[in-house]
């Protein structure tokens, strides 16, 4: 296992995987059943699945596929997506999910925070942060996929999280996302000089290289990739993937103690 988390972030429309390019629009990859399979035998560590729409539809959690996913996956997996309760959290850990990822809902109801961690513990709860910064430069954090701004500021709300009882946070640059541009390494920086608990740097990862330089530079815990697994290079054909191992061993070993 790397010591420093890779993790492929994959987007879930209805029953499909889609990637999308700054939360705008979206492309079709493939199924996610069959998606897995591939990242079973590259043998990947982790997965995590994010509905993008739930929230933004007010849609139910589709129970019945994360139940095929979770029958289907060898690693543990996360899952986000219009999570409202404890009772829905406790579905999700039931079917085989080891940890669950809460970010709209938490603006209306703090609180479902601390009643999950209270319940199952705080290493199954990931708090997650959409942030993205306006022509000039202002940064704002927004709910339901991007379509509402919320009040909260980045690096507060991140607190707030943490003492609600996440036990690590993912935060996503929209204006990097789906670019291969490389992570907003001043936003993780900030993030992870404020809080005491794990962080997954999310958007923009296009390259090994990337990702040594967010855990380098900005103390991430983790990364989570989305383009660079799923498609061929930039402006390529999809194609299921993931880093060389030894290669993002070597990356990591050169700066992690």
């Amino acid at each position: 296992m790397l010591k420093v988390r890779v993790i492929p972030c994959l987007l879930l429309k209805n029953e499909s995987l889609v990637k999308t390019i700054q939360f705008k629009k979206y492309n079709y990859i493939g199924d996610p059943i069959n998606t897995v399979r591939i990242f079973n035998e590259l043998e990947v560590d982790e997965l995590m699945f994010l509905d993008i729409f739930a929230s933004k539809e007010n849609r139910e959690i589709n129970f019945n596929m994360l139940r095929d996913i979770a029958n289907e996956c060898f690693m543990p997996l996360s899952y986000g997506g219009n999570i409202k309760s404890l009772d829905d959290a406790k579905k999700i850990f039931a079917i085989g999910f080891e940890k669950i990822v809460i970010n709209s809902n938490a603006f209306n109801n703090l609180k479902l925070i601390e009643e999950i961690a209270n319940y199952f513990g705080q290493q199954s709860i990931v708090g997650s942060i959409d942030v993205k910064k306006s022509f000039l430069g202002r940064e704002h954090i927004f709910s339901k996929h991007g379509q509402y701004k919320e009040k909260e500021r980045v690096v507060e709300w991140a607190k707030k999280m943490e003492s609600a009882g996440v036990g690590e946070l993912l935060i996503t640059s929209i204006n990097r996302e789906g670019t291969w541009s490389g992570y907003d390494i001043d936003l993780i920086t900030r993030i992870t000089n404020s809080v005491q608990i794990p962080v997954i740097a999310n958007g923009g990862a296009g390259s090994i290289s990337d990702i040594a330089e967010v855990v380098k530079r900005a103390n991430a815990s983790a990364c989570a990739v989305g383009s660079m697994v799923m498609y061929q290079k930039k402006d390529m054909g999809v194609l299921v993937n993931f880093p060389d191992k030894k290669s993002l061993e070597n990356a990591l070993n050169s700066i992690v103690k």
